[in-house]
């Protein structure tokens, strides 16, 4: 072999040594020096000049609804934070690595931006970061987080259910100077992605997502990026078992008025009633929030229809009574002809009998005490009776009840009407 073959030979071998050692991910970490510990990577912001701010881009992505409790003001969600910033010391040439474009570096080997979401009061326990963080030869690095997060939120409850709710997540930097925060996507685009991912929602559905940046001049306040998420209560279920039983109740106690108060049956139904009303009382103070200063329409609604109902209890209380005192007035006012034709046959007898037969010689003394036990008994009944027999008279407190119980019952129905046409006015309303 002439020493000019040999010589093209040998560095034919060594360019391809070359190119094959620098294909690895192991020899593009030693290039970035990142195979050993560096605390500088570590510790310092990545920016040649300390004057940089560092623009740290987050998106946030929920992609599941778990749970909106109005007793404690909280919403809890599964989301994902995508965190974007820039490391001015680490880029590359893809073309002298083989091509490499993208390069998973171990999350610890690198400096991370402080970002929190202030209203966050979930346990430590519920993020998950991925321990792998992707870099680009640009020096474009990538941060995956997943959280099951449980975050305060001002919950308005007036037009429940058929409420819609907006929750505010602030993202922010205890490094106040020297990070600037913005989003990566778009309103419209994270809010598609968010329904493409959404794997549960529950009774709340994800109506869209707005983003507000908040930049501050002033050098000790951090900016601020709020993600604004707005939701809607399916309210369905709510019609099925609150408003539309309530309604029923109502038609049922109109209905009641025609019930006969003869037998008692009247007052029994409309108790009923008012105790099934009451147990979906019961079921709508559990879930309604005690630090509302503003009534809910649906308890407004329950109120109004349970003082409906109740006024009728009453109502049917006091016809119950009036027939009650009706029948007592008759049982005082016994009927006297039995006892007066009866009186009366014994007088006439007493006076023919002497025509069947001699008259005894004691008859006047015997007409004239008959006839002063007669005027005793009719002095003593009346007596009994008492000085008022025309209010004591039987009937008059039956057709006064059948009185108030028409009367009441027009009013009754007209109130019905106004109230339910009111909140039906005031809750359609305020929901367009």
């Amino acid at each position: 072999m002439s020493p000019l073959s040999a010589l093209a030979l040998m560095a034919l071998t060594g360019v391809c040594s070359c190119q094959t050692s620098d294909c690895s991910y192991l020899d593009l970490l030693t290039y970035l020096n990142l195979t050993t510990t560096n605390g500088a990577a570590v510790n310092m912001r990545p920016v040649k000049n300390w004057t940089t701010p560092t623009l740290v881009q987050v998106d946030m992505v929920p992609f599941g609804i778990l749970q909106v409790d109005e007793k404690t003001q909280t919403f809890t969600s599964h989301i994902w934070i995508n965190m974007h910033w820039n490391n001015e010391f680490l880029t590359w040439n893809a073309s002298d690595f083989c091509g490499i474009d993208t390069l998973m570096v171990p999350r610890s080997s690198l400096w991370i931006p402080d970002v929190f979401i202030v209203e966050d009061v979930s346990d430590s326990g519920t993020i998950q970061h991925s321990p792998l963080v992707s870099l680009s030869p640009e020096g474009s690095l990538l941060a995956i987080t997943r959280q099951r997060l449980t975050a305060t939120c001002l919950l308005v409850v007036t037009l429940f259910p058929f409420d819609q709710q907006r929750c505010n997540f602030t993202f922010s930097s205890m490094n106040k100077a020297s990070i600037m925060l913005g989003p990566i996507n778009n309103e419209t685009a994270l809010t598609r992605t968010s329904e493409e991912f959404m794997v549960t929602q529950g009774e709340w559905e994800l109506d869209k997502m707005e983003i507000f940046e908040y930049r501050n001049n002033i050098s000790r306040y951090p900016d601020r990026l709020i993600y604004t998420v707005t939701i809607s209560r399916r309210p369905l279920l709510y019609v099925v078992i609150f408003i539309l039983p309530l309604l029923f109740f109502v038609w049922l106690d109109v209905a009641s008025f025609f019930i006969s108060e003869a037998r008692g049956e009247k007052l029994s139904f409309k108790v009923t009633v008012l105790l099934s009303i009451s147990v979906l009382l019961l079921i709508l103070k559990d879930m309604m929030p005690s630090t509302e200063n503003h009534l809910p329409m649906i308890a407004i609604y329950c109120v109004g229809i349970f003082a409906l109902v109740g006024l009728s209890v009453l109502e049917a209380m006091l016809l119950s009574f009036l027939h009650d005192l009706d029948g007592y007035c008759k049982a005082r006012s016994p009927d006297n002809s039995e006892e007066k034709i009866q009186l009366e046959e014994d007088f006439y007898k007493a006076e023919e009998a002497p025509e069947n037969g001699p008259v005894p010689p004691d008859r006047p003394e015997g007409h004239d005490l008959l006839k002063l036990i007669l005027k005793e008994v009719k002095t003593t009944r009346q007596e009994v009776g008492g000085p008022n027999k025309d209010e004591m008279r039987p009937g008059r407190y039956r057709r006064l009840a059948d009185i108030i119980d028409r009367v009441f019952f027009s009013l009754y129905l007209l109130t019905a009407v106004v109230f339910l046409t009111y909140m039906y006015t005031a809750w359609i309303s305020q929901i367009i």
